[in-house]
């Protein structure tokens, strides 16, 4: 079992505040989060376990679990959402100031282990030759890419040119954070970017690409490609600019059948993942798909370090399917933070048993939903703070 730390009865009175009723007996729990009831729930304490998500990544020992959360900068904070009623979204992620205050909000309020660049996937494309925008009610609005003539014009990217505001928004980041937290950069993959290219924004059937994929199977891999080779630039800057942990979002992958994972998804991501691991061996690689429980064992193939698994799966079985050399992160369910302080501390720490204790990253099952009360958001990350193992 786990052992409960001597800051046990604070934490206690902590979670008590909290609205939390219930507190694991000694010997059940691991409650052990050295944090006075009396600091407000504004101020949480930063961490002092040193690059915990970093070392976690890469598989060495800790006594607990790092944490973070897909989407954390985002709209369920008020302070996020002070700045983006004032800025459209490329102007918040392409000018480094905002960026990196959106960035650190959520990690100066709930002290989570990592800090992921506010970015998008499709921030690359411009620098292909591709424009798009971000619409804040409709979403991604991009140019279609339809015939061969205007697949074959998209060019190799210089990411210094096309994107320096991602390495100073980056970097910026490091020097804020230091070893108090790890700092994330991500990439889209080749088949999920392509999705946006072919279908000109999101979609609810996927028809568009996987039509070109039946019909025109080689036209969509010369596209794949394209964005396979600028896509491990791209990650490759973000590394050389201060990301120390690279995820690749291959979302709409999981729409896809076996074949046609197996064809158009599956290799690209091997091809991008490989190829960064190849030039930065020392970086864990992430990789996530949204409706991904078919697809586990192929995932833990594809030359990453750490399949970051939805809630549609029970974790333990995700690491029996996959076996526990392959790194795991969430999964908890978003839905999950909408619920009572006792739910949100039951759910959360049975992921962690789940989890099992090695190279697992607490994280959702898909990003934190925009009408999460922030103090539920403290209080999961507080929660996985204070297990140990």
């Amino acid at each position: 079992g786990g052992r409960i730390m001597p800051a046990v009865l604070l934490c206690c009175t902590a979670l008590l505040a909290a609205g939390h009723t219930h507190v694991p007996a000694p010997g059940t729990g691991r409650v052990a989060h050295a944090r006075s009831s009396a600091m407000s729930r504004s101020q949480p304490v930063m961490n002092t376990d040193h690059d915990i998500l970093l070392r976690v990544a890469r598989g060495e020992k800790a006594d607990r679990t790092p944490v973070w959360l897909m989407r954390q900068a985002g709209r369920y904070m008020k302070d996020f959402r002070a700045i983006s009623t004032k800025y459209p979204f490329r102007h918040r992620s392409e000018t480094p100031e905002l960026a990196i205050e959106l960035s650190l909000q959520p990690w100066k309020a709930f002290g989570m282990d990592g800090v992921i660049m506010f970015s998008d996937i499709l921030t690359p494309l411009p620098g292909m030759g591709i424009e798009f925008d971000i619409l804040e009610k409709a979403g991604p609005k991009i140019r279609k890419l339809n015939s061969a003539e205007e697949i074959n014009a998209v060019r190799l990217m210089d990411p210094a040119e096309a994107c320096p505001f991602v390495a100073e928004t980056l970097g910026d980041l490091r020097k804020e954070v230091g070893d108090e937290a790890t700092v994330l950069g991500f990439i889209g993959a080749p088949y999920t970017m392509a999705t946006y290219c072919i279908e000109g924004g999101t979609s609810t059937s996927y028809l568009e690409i996987k039509k070109m994929g039946l019909r025109d199977p080689q036209l969509l891999h010369t596209l794949l490609e394209k964005l396979a080779d600028n896509l491990v630039e791209y990650a490759c800057y973000q590394i050389e600019s201060g990301a120390q942990v690279i995820q690749m979002f291959d979302s709409w992958a999981g729409n896809l059948s076996p074949i046609d994972y197996d064809t158009f998804a599956h290799p690209w991501q091997k091809s991008v993942a490989e190829r960064v691991k190849a030039r930065h061996p020392e970086v864990p690689f992430i990789t996530y798909i949204a409706k991904s429980a078919a697809l586990l064992e192929r995932m833990a193939n594809n030359g990453g370090d750490i399949v970051s698994v939805d809630w549609t799966v029970h974790m333990k079985e995700a690491r029996e399917r996959m076996g526990m050399d392959v790194g795991v992160q969430g999964n908890l369910d978003p839905a999950v933070l909408l619920g009572s302080p006792d739910v949100i501390v039951e759910r959360a720490t049975d992921v962690i048993k789940q989890g099992g204790g090695k190279q697992h990253v607490v994280n959702l099952g898909h990003g934190i939903e925009p009408s999460t009360p922030e103090e539920n958001a403290k209080l999961f990350v507080d929660t996985v703070k204070a297990y140990r193992y």
